[in-house]
């Protein structure tokens, strides 16, 4: 069939319109991850999964993008993640601090707690979310993972320039956090500044 004879049913701030020629897609701007449905389609796909559409249109690479992680999903990982390194981290001072007979010392060992524990947490994160497993065993559970903007995996520089862009989404009074409800790719502040995603598999 002629690519221009096909229509497309176009998702638009949520609601499917159309059905659109392939120029008249080309007049609402499309992008890769637009969703879009053929008749001869079972279900909405994103543009760039469609051959035609990526050839046409100059969509040369595939976004591997798929849904974005949500809110709760991304609060509950970073409190797996934080359960785990704490309590790593308690447990080798814990046995450090035996061995350590100066009672001063050892309360100033325990009391550095407060300071080993996010460093760890950010050393953990940036060498996890740059690596091939794209996430913490946090985000690992719950299936999400992070990426660029064009759905790839970051590198460990990558992952350092995201984590330490939280910094300004913590001094936004967590703010910065919150924006992810406004944000269509549920981006939170640091992600926007970073140039990267929460995603998860599609169902």
């Amino acid at each position: 069939m002629d690519s221009n004879a096909i229509t497309y049913i176009l998702v638009i701030n949520g609601k499917p319109e159309g059905p659109f020629t392939l120029e008249e897609l080309k007049a609402h701007q499309l992008k890769a991850n637009d969703f879009v449905k053929t008749d001869e389609m079972a279900d909405y796909k994103q543009a760039h999964e469609v051959a035609e559409l990526r050839e046409l249109l100059g969509f040369k690479k595939q976004v591997l993008i798929q849904y974005y992680g949500s809110f709760d999903q991304r609060l509950l990982a970073s409190a797996i993640d934080m359960f785990m390194v704490s309590g790593a981290c308690i447990l080798v001072v814990f046995v450090v601090s035996l061995f350590i007979s100066n009672s001063i010392f050892r309360l100033s060992v325990l009391f550095g707690l407060l300071l080993i524990i996010p460093l760890v947490n950010l050393v953990y994160h940036i060498v996890m979310e740059g690596s091939a497993k794209q996430g913490t065993y946090g985000k690992q559970l719950l299936a999400i993972k992070v990426c660029d903007v064009e759905g790839a995996p970051i590198s460990r520089q990558h992952a350092a320039g995201r984590n330490l862009a939280k910094i300004v989404s913590v001094l936004t009074l967590f703010m910065g956090y919150l924006y992810s409800f406004f944000n269509p790719q549920k981006q939170c502040l640091h992600d926007v500044i970073a140039g990267t995603l929460v995603i998860k598999d599609r169902l």
